[in-house]
């Protein structure tokens, strides 16, 4: 039964005591919640913002309470860059267990990034499973136009990919540009905003 905590805070295991994902903290109560959970590592795909009072916030509590605290951006609506990818496979590897994946709602990009940490462990036989985690429910993926990129990036990577490791794809073949060609060419040129260069930071995205 979920707690609580597990529904204000759209919190569920992606993968039980390995990898869990969730969205920020906006109501408060992080160090408990990550503390019943058993939580070791965050990794924050909103990136690193030390302008801002949540990723301070949020890093203060990670350091009092010696979880680790790992920033790998995404941007829902723009297409990622393969060091953006990159980095986030790095910290897939490197987070110690369990960690926790959040964004700003843990809708979206979470989505994104649990799919792809199931493809990164278990292969591309994870597929189902990947693809699950973009469910409306109950994680609540709800879309809007520019956000419609994410899920066909797993079909788009698992093509493109030939059987290769999806790291080994990424490090070494994946580009934005090959991405947005795919997705043009499958009746989804509406389906992102642009190709990711300078981030535009809104409250929500960042």
């Amino acid at each position: 039964m979920r707690s609580v905590g597990d529904i204000l805070y759209n919190f569920h295991w992606v993968i039980p005591g390995d990898a869990a994902r969730a969205m920020q903290a906006w109501a408060g109560g992080l160090a408990p919640f990550l503390a019943r959970r058993g939580i070791r590592a965050i990794i924050n795909l909103r990136g690193r913002n030390q302008d801002l009072g949540w990723w301070r916030n949020e890093t203060a509590i990670a350091e009092g309470a010696g979880i680790a605290h790992l920033d790998a951006m995404l941007d829902s609506r723009k297409l990622p860059t393969r060091e953006m990818l990159v980095k986030l496979i790095h910290s897939f590897d490197t987070a110690p267990r369990p960690f926790l994946l959040k964004c700003s709602g843990g809708q979206d990009r979470t989505s994104f990034a649990a799919a792809l940490y199931l493809i990164h462990k278990g292969g591309w036989s994870a597929m189902p499973a990947a693809m699950a985690q973009f469910a409306r429910f109950p994680y609540l993926h709800f879309p809007k136009t520019h956000q419609r990129w994410l899920k066909p990036f797993v079909d788009f990577s698992r093509e493109d990919a030939n059987g290769a490791p999806l790291a080994e794809w990424i490090a070494a073949s994946y580009t934005p540009e090959k991405l947005k060609a795919w997705l043009d060419s499958h009746g989804l040129a509406d389906s992102y905003a642009a190709i990711f260069t300078t981030p535009t930071r809104s409250p929500r995205q960042w």
